[in-house]
C-alpha cells in the first residue's frame, strides 16, 4: 500500500494534480510539511503518541487523526484548496469519511484488502479485538464514497457482493509498476548481488510474514524439490506483519528447522522498494502463495523483470498471469501443487526464457501513469457532480 500511495501520487502530481498526503506522525522530529516533488506535499499530522504503533491499535486514534486533518485544511485558508479526497486503507477510508462531511466534498476510496475476502481465507488473521468494527466500517464507508476504486475486475465484484455496493459507483484501475527499476536483467550478476549462490535453482518469496500470505507453502515447496534438486534455494523477503507476524516468522524458522532447511532458506528484512528488482531477477521463479490477493503487486512487478511466477488462483492474481503464458496459476495449493510447475520451468530453460519475454510484455500494460490518467478523469467526474449522501 506504501508503493501504491507514493507511486501514484507521484504519478497525478506530473500529469497536473496538485496532491497533498495526510499521515500520522510517528515522530517528533518529522516536519509538519515536506514536499517530495512539485505538487506532491505530505502532513504529518499528530494523532496518539508521536512514535510507531502496530497497525492493531491504530483504530483508537482515528478520530483524532480526521480531526487534525480538518483543522490542518482550515488553517491552510478561506478557501478550501481541495476539490476530492482520496482515502487508502479501511482506517484511512473511516478518517476521509469524517472529513467528506466536514468539508463536502466527494470521497474515492481504494481498500487495498477487504475485512471479509479476508475473513473467508484466513480466519486467524481477523481475530484480533481491534478489527472488530473493520467490516461494517468498511461497509459504511464504501455505502458513502462517491467512488471505490477496484483493482480489478474479481476485486470489484467483491465489493459488491460482499458489501452490498453500487456496482455503478465501483471504478477499476490498475496498479502499475515502475518500469525504470523493474525490467529484465542478468541473473548471474544479481545473484552475486544479493550473496547467493549462482549455480543451482533459486525461489523467490517477496512480502509480509503472516498466515495469509502462505509463506509455509513456499518452504514445503522447496522441500519437495530438494528430492531431485537438491541444490535448490529459497530466498525469503519480508517482514511480520498483523496480530500474528511474530510468531508465524517464529513458526517459519522452526519449520524450516525441522526440515532440515536451514542451510537452503534465507530470510532477508523488508528491502527498500527499488532495490526489490536484484532479488526478482536472481530468481529463477517468484512464488505467491497467497490465499488471498486484491491485485498481486509482487507478482507484477516479477513478470516486470522477467521471471516467471506461479501463484494460487485467487483474487487479482488472476487477472494479472496467463497461465502457461506468463506463468502458473495452482488451483489447489498446495506445495506438491507448486512444486510440479516449478519443477516444469527449471527442467526446461526454453519454457522460462518464453515465460519471462511474454511476461515481460504483459507486465508494460501496467504503468503509473496510466493509472493517474484514469484517476484524475474520475476526480473531474466528481468534481462535477454530486456527492453520496451516506445510507
Amino acid at each position: 500500500m506504501n508503493v501504491y500511495v507514493r507511486e501514484l501520487t507521484s504519478a497525478l502530481a506530473r500529469a497536473g494534480v496538485e496532491c497533498d498526503v495526510f499521515t500520522r506522525a510517528w515522530s517528533d522530529e518529522l516536519p509538519p510539511t515536506g514536499t517530495v516533488e512539485p505538487g506532491f506535499r505530505v502532513h504529518h499530522v499528530p494523532a496518539g503518541p508521536p512514535e510507531p504503533v502496530a497497525k492493531e491499535e491504530l483504530p483508537a486514534y482515528v478520530d483524532e487523526f480526521a480531526d487534525g486533518v480538518g483543522k490542518l485544511v482550515e488553517s491552510l485558508g478561506a478557501d478550501l484548496p481541495f476539490d476530492a479526497l482520496h482515502a487508502n486503507y479501511w482506517l484511512s477510508g473511516v478518517a476521509g469519511h469524517a472529513v467528506k462531511h466536514r468539508f463536502s466534498l466527494p470521497l474515492v476510496s481504494t481498500f487495498h484488502t477487504l475485512d471479509r475476502v479476508k475473513a473467508e481465507a484466513s480466519p486467524e488473521e481477523v481475530e484480533h479485538d481491534a478489527f472488530v468494527r473493520r467490516a461494517e466500517a468498511e461497509a459504511e464507508v464504501i455505502h458513502c464514497s462517491d467512488t471505490v476504486l477496484a483493482s480489478c475486475s474479481v476485486e470489484a465484484e467483491q465489493i459488491t457482493h460482499l458489501y452490498h455496493a453500487d456496482a455503478t459507483r465501483t471504478r477499476i484501475v490498475a496498479p502499475g509498476v515502475d518500469h525504470a527499476f523493474f525490467g529484465p536483467g542478468y541473473r548471474p550478476r544479481a545473484r552475486r548481488a544479493i550473496g547467493v549462490p549462482e549455480d543451482g535453482p533459486l525461489l523467490l518469496f517477496v512480502g509480509r510474514i503472516q498466515p495469509l500470505k502462505g509463506v509455509e507453502v513456499a518452504v514445503r515447496t522447496l522441500d519437495a524439490l530438494h528430492g531431485d534438486h537438491a541444490d535448490a534455494r529459497l530466498v525469503v523477503v519480508g517482514g511480520p506483519s498483523g496480530p500474528h507476524g511474530v510468531d508465524e516468522l517464529a513458526r517459519l524458522h522452526g519449520l524450516v528447522e525441522s526440515l532440515g532447511l536451514v542451510e537452503a532458506v534465507t530470510f532477508v528484512p523488508p528491502q527498500p522498494h527499488e532495490l526489490l528488482s536484484t532479488f526478482y531477477r536472481a530468481a529463477d521463479v517468484c512464488l505467491v502463495p497467497s490465499r488471498s490477493e486484491s491485485f498481486g503487486l509482487v507478482a507484477l512487478e516479477a513478470a516486470a523483470c522477467g521471471t516467471p511466477v506461479v501463484a494460487s488462483e485467487v483474487g487479482g492474481l488472476q487477472t494479472l498471469i496467463d497461465h502457461g503464458r506468463t506463468g502458473y496459476l495452482v488451483e489447489d495449493p498446495t506445495p506438491e501443487a507448486f512444486a510440479a510447475w516449478v519443477r516444469q520451468i527449471i527442467a526446461e530453460p526454453l519454457l522460462a526464457e518464453r515465460l519471462g519475454s511474454h511476461a515481460v510484455i504483459r507486465a508494460r500494460r501496467y504503468t503509473w501513469a496510466r493509472a493517474a490518467v484514469l484517476l484524475r478523469e474520475i476526480y473531474e467526474e466528481l468534481t462535477a457532480g454530486h456527492l453520496v449522501e451516506c445510507r
